[in-house]
């Protein structure tokens, strides 16, 4: 059927590439996009309006990853295809934590190449039986984008390779880029066909779909979704040489909740946020927050688990029995130790059998004992690294047996084949120990799952003729660098890369008491039964909707273009100064109020010039000079470069250093605050501040006559930032009896005199005009920090004052659009000026004193 439900999506693919056949009917459908009317089912509002939620529909989740749950295989006497849940899956598993209730729709590729004029027939057998959506990508598109940019770009990057030359990993291709994005848009298609946006969940799965949020949040800008990255995440150092490292961050944070294994992975992934994004993150309320354009972006730190059932069930089958037997007679009289992995670089197999020979060459006695099975699952890339990896191992394995070994014992034995699930829990079962020795790994069940084969079953029991109260064992040794090592508290860890210390870590799990084993089996026993797949499930979806609570409660915009796109999320109330609005205003008031920021308000934060430009001061002294004005700039600078910068402007206001110098024009004298008289505090600060700034390469001390400023936006972003907390501390601790008070602000840890403030600033102005008999009938204060949110509040709090005649028109605006107390924002300095100019030409009767400009801003009131 005829579908265009992502019509305004990025265009980054070419039109070859996306021929992509749709999804069938049978899955309720919404309007998308205006203009687009799709199917629509008795479970969708039949007005067509996507704004108004369907009511009595199930609960869904859609679950996005690379490829579906499923087994395909061609019916020799039908020539059909057949389909089959692959019950081993992940993402079949994770149903468990959802309820009854919920409807699962999954969407993904098959493991097999469909022909085009059967993928309909397919489409239509898969969406009706397992409710899934197959994304068929082209061959030559799936090539370049799984086997090209995931395996050869981004999996070497996520576990720490770098292309340093090309016989170690390849260098970034654009063209492989193009494809990863193309097929990410092939998978957003299929979710736009089947969501229901204001009901329904996604869920995407791992590195394969990084850019896929992007694509759906451009779309749908309150769309409830969630990420979990199965991989590593690296440290930014190595993060930081992909060429399309933004893009990449981008489209996570267009997620609502991103799910990592482990902490040291969430750090990762702030830390980039924060030194290539400028992105502040904190914890709020047990999570990791990080605020992003308005909507904060939730991390969430929880290993993946098993699933106890199938397990249980694999151990009860009389095949698994059968093999337990065989392997017994086997290694009769000999000690068990079993590695399963998959044949790749980071597995850290050939590693292994290194410390095995080491094993066996300082522990000679263990000559004849001990056997490593090694279970080699299949390759999942075809890369010479991976042959590589392959011929060191069996050279490794064939060097330990040749020395080791005998006519009728084999040190190590490999096994190089498909193995099925029974054959691999028969092995778990009777293994004395387990070992998982990878250099880098995102995860690792290996480990959960020989704990619960230990742990036995009734069936198992009668196989390996044991009574049901015989207590059980098992012994870890893992590497250091997996990601269910912090879980594992009672396993051996180990530095893969120290031979000597796995081979010794070996020799202590093999003769450890019985005792001792079996307390740390149960220990691990309790965390691997209660942290299974299905509470790993349930957790991040509970997490998933709360991080969604706000969605209806503000407003969005979509701003950026292409993978650059990211959502405003603001409140209701907030909106775009329209120009046209408070000349308006201005123009029929008389007593005016006007309240100026200096950095980042009339000047850019990050221009390294501060002093004002010509058409800055033209426009202040305009302003300044209609004597319906009452203009303030009110800054935290010193009042030397202020008096100085804007000396021409004779009848401005200045306010200094947060207030606590104030001149009412030129010609007056400096005003002091009366409530900072006492500085002696400045001598404790000081030497502490010295301090920070010694302990911290790029920081800085700015020396006010009230006050002192740590700076340290030169220094590096994650020690600066944590040293500001520090000093932060410090400085609270040591000032506790002190007139002064501590404040952190953007890249700054400033000291200043207690009550001295921007907004206590706006009530003094406010009151001198009201005292003098002209109460304000226009206020507009204008601010882009912290600080400023002050001087909006004061002015809020001021204007209620019940001894104005009449209440003034309030223009309290931040610039930038973030969360505020302001009602109104423009975008940046430029918008400011733009604004001023338009006040000032409404304060001039002859224009030919002032350009004519142009100016136009768009309401989205």
């Amino acid at each position: 059927m005829a579908s265009r439900p992502c019509a305004n999506f990025l265009h980054l693919a070419s039109g070859n590439l996306l021929d992509i056949s749709q999804t069938p009917r049978g899955l309720p459908r919404v309007m998308t996009v205006p203009g687009i009317i799709s199917d629509m089912d008795s479970c969708s509002s039949n007005d067509g309006d996507s704004d108004v939620a369907s009511s009595g529909c199930r609960e869904r989740k859609i679950i996005v990853a690379n490829m579906l749950p499923l087994h395909a295989k061609r019916d020799r006497e039908t020539s059909k295809w057949r389909f089959s849940w692959d019950e081993d899956s992940l993402l079949l598993h994770l149903k468990g934590g959802f309820s009854p209730e919920t409807e699962v729709v999954f969407v993904g590729s098959l493991k097999v190449d469909i022909d085009v004029n059967e993928q309909e027939e397919a489409a239509q057998k898969l969406l009706e039986d397992f409710n899934c959506v197959p994304t068929f990508l082209p061959h030559d598109l799936q090539k370049k984008f799984y086997l090209g940019f995931c395996k050869q770009h981004l999996w070497p990057l996520f576990h720490y390779m770098l292309p340093m030359c090309p016989d170690h990993g390849d260098r970034f291709d654009r063209i492989l880029w193009q494809a990863y994005v193309s097929a990410n848009k092939v998978f957003a298609d299929k979710v736009m066909e089947v969501i229901n946006p204001d009901d329904d969940y996604v869920w995407i799965h791992d590195y394969h779909l990084i850019v896929l949020p992007t694509f759906l949040r451009k779309h749908l800008n309150r769309i409830k979704l969630g990420f979990f990255l199965h991989s590593p995440f690296p440290s930014s150092e190595i993060y930081r040489t992909l060429p399309v490292r933004d893009e990449i961050l981008r489209g996570l944070l267009n997620c609502d909740l991103i799910g990592f294994h482990t902490f040291d992975y969430a750090r990762h992934f702030s830390s980039c946020c924060s030194r290539m994004l400028g992105l502040d993150y904190e914890s709020k309320r047990g999570h990791i927050g990080l605020d992003y354009f308005g909507r904060t972006v939730f991390i969430k730190i929880l290993p993946v688990g098993v699933h106890m059932g199938r397990l249980e069930s694999v151990l009860n089958l009389s095949s698994t029995a059968a093999r337990v037997k065989e392997i017994q007679k086997q290694f009769e009289g000999k000690k068990l130790i079993l590695g399963i992995d998959d044949m790749d670089i980071f597995k850290g197999i050939s590693l292994k059998l290194l410390a095995v020979e080491q094993l066996l060459q300082q522990h000679p006695d263990l000559q004849g004992k001990i056997v490593l099975v090694q279970i080699v699952n299949p390759a999942r890339g075809f890369g010479k690294d991976v042959q590589e990896a392959k011929k060191e191992t069996y050279m490794t394995a064939k060097k330990i047996n040749e020395v080791y070994g005998s006519p009728n014992y084999q040190p190590v034995i490999l096994i190089d084949r498909p193995v099925p699930c029974y054959e691999k829990s028969a092995y778990y079962a009777l293994a004395e120990c387990c070992i998982v020795n990878a250099v880098r790994d995102g995860m690792n069940l290996v480990p959960y799952k020989y704990i619960v084969c230990r742990q036995g079953t009734p069936g198992m029991d009668e196989a390996l003729g044991v009574k049901p109260e015989y207590p059980r064992t098992s012994m870890l040794v893992v590497s250091e660098f997996i990601g269910c090592s912090p879980s594992l508290s009672g396993a051996i860890r180990v530095n893969p890369w120290d031979i000597d210390a796995v081979a010794e870590a070996l020799n202590t799990a093999i003769t450890m008491p019985e005792s001792e084993k079996q307390l740390r089996h149960e220990k691990h026993y309790r965390y691997v039964s209660t942290h299974d797949v299905a509470y790993w499930a349930r957790s991040l979806v509970m997490d998933l909707d709360r991080a969604c609570q706000d969605h209806y409660s503000k407003r969005c915009w979509g701003i950026g273009l292409g993978l650059s796109f990211r959502v405003v999320s603001l409140s209701p109330n907030f909106r775009r100064l329209a120009i046209d609005h408070i000349c308006s205003a201005y123009r029929r008031t008389s007593r005016r109020a006007i309240f100026l920021d200096y950095d980042g308000t009339l000047v850019p934060e990050a221009s390294i010039i501060k002093t004002p430009s010509p058409e800055v001061i033209s426009i202040i002294k305009t302003l300044c000079d209609d004597p319906k004005n009452t203009v303030f700039i009110v800054s935290g600078r010193g009042r030397a470069s202020l008096s100085d910068w804007l000396a021409p402007c004779e009848k401005l206001g200045i306010a200094a250093e947060h207030g606590y110098f104030i001149r009412w024009s030129k010609d007056s004298e400096w005003e002091t605050s009366p409530v900072g008289a006492d500085l002696e505090w400045k001598k404790i600060v000081e030497p502490v501040m010295s301090l920070y700034r010694e302990a911290t390469d790029g920081s800085s001390i700015e020396t006010k006559e009230s006050g002192l400023v740590w700076h340290h936006q030169d220094a590096d972003p994650d020690f600066g930032s944590c040293q500001a907390k520090e000093l932060l501390d410090h400085l609270e601790s040591v000032l506790a009896n002190e007139p002064a008070v501590v404040h952190r602000g953007q890249h700054i840890v400033e000291v200043k005199p207690q009550g001295v403030s921007k907004g206590l600033v706006a009530e003094k102005v406010l009151s001198r005009m009201v005292n003098g008999g002209k109460p304000p009938d226009f206020v507009m204060c204008v601010g882009d920090d912290k600080s400023d949110e002050d001087m909006f509040q004061s002015i809020l709090t001021s204007v209620s004052n019940p001894s104005l005649p009449v209440a003034p028109e309030i223009f309290a605006c931040t610039v930038g659009r973030k969360p505020s107390k302001a009602r109104y924002y423009l975008d940046d300095t430029a918008d400011v000026l733009k604004l001023l100019k338009g006040l000032a030409t409404a304060t001039i009767s002859k224009p030919r004193c002032l350009p004519e400009i142009k100016v136009s801003f768009e309401s989205n009131a």
